[in-house]
């Protein structure tokens, strides 16, 4: 069988097939022999419509070369831009093989925060043109956090604000409280996509965006704007709320502006 995975499978499901998937060996279009990237695009395909989780095992090499038609060397090209995209990962061994390391969401989100973090190491991006894109990315999250807030979102953005209200900025502790706060409103926007694409403000700019400002932020103007963001959120204000964190964001960005 060229597909075992972690999660067990309903009763019933016929041997060599896993569930919202296509049956072993009609999985993929046969492809060029040249075609790592055919053979890419179609394993990300795969993961989309099949609904594999991290950890579960797509086959070994020889299994999906055989199944592509195609050489080992061909695949394994193909394998390598899927591992550059955080979506598969391979082992060695008797229990070995290619197994999934990400959903293509969560891989997205990965390759763009791992871009951006080159980019700040390398110099070609400074702070301020960061927080720029950040406004316009995460303002709009905080927009559909109240439209599509539960009362769990609610909980959470008052726990990271009063965890906050016990620790200085530039501290483990208030940062922790900072990134739940920020994580809360992504993960109450709804919209997968966009949580995708600002994956990066929470792991690559605000750590870095920490440690540089730290010194300079005023930690009771950024819990008054924390609460200002959850009063809206709490009463479903779509507009009150994004301009609220537009408003936090601009005095990050101010404060960066001026180091």
């Amino acid at each position: 069988m060229l597909i075992a995975s972690s999660t067990a499978w309903p009763a019933g499901t016929p041997s060599g097939t896993i569930p919202g998937a296509m049956a072993i060996g009609t999985r993929f279009d046969k492809a060029r022999t040249d075609a790592s990237e055919q053979i890419a695009l179609e394993i990300r395909r795969y993961l989309e419509r099949s609904g594999l989780q991290p950890g579960d095992r797509l086959g070994t090499e020889a299994d999906l070369a055989a199944e592509f038609g195609v050489s080992r060397p061909t695949l394994r090209e193909a394998l390598r831009l899927l591992a550059s995209s955080h979506l598969i990962r391979a082992t060695q061994g008797r229990n070995g093989g290619i197994f999934v390391a990400n959903t293509p969401r969560e891989g997205m989100g990965r390759s763009v925060s791992a871009s951006v973090a080159t980019m700040i190491a390398a110099e070609s991006v400074d702070l301020v043109d960061l927080m720029q894109a950040r406004m316009f990315m995460e303002s709009p999250l905080a927009a559909l956090a109240a439209e599509h807030h539960t009362d769990e979102t609610i909980v959470a953005l008052e726990q990271a604000i009063a965890a906050a209200e016990t620790a200085e900025p530039g501290t483990p502790d208030f940062n922790e409280a900072d990134f739940a706060f920020h994580r809360a409103i992504a993960q109450a926007a709804g919209n997968e996509l966009m949580v995708a694409f600002t994956g990066w403000t929470l792991d690559v700019l605000q750590p870095h965006l920490a440690d540089e400002i730290a010194p300079r932020a005023e930690k009771a103007r950024i819990l008054e704007q924390h609460r200002a963001i959850l009063r809206a959120i709490r009463r479903g204000q779509p507009a009150a709320a994004e301009k609220a964190m537009r408003a936090h964001i601009a005095y990050l960005r101010d404060v960066v502006a001026g180091l």
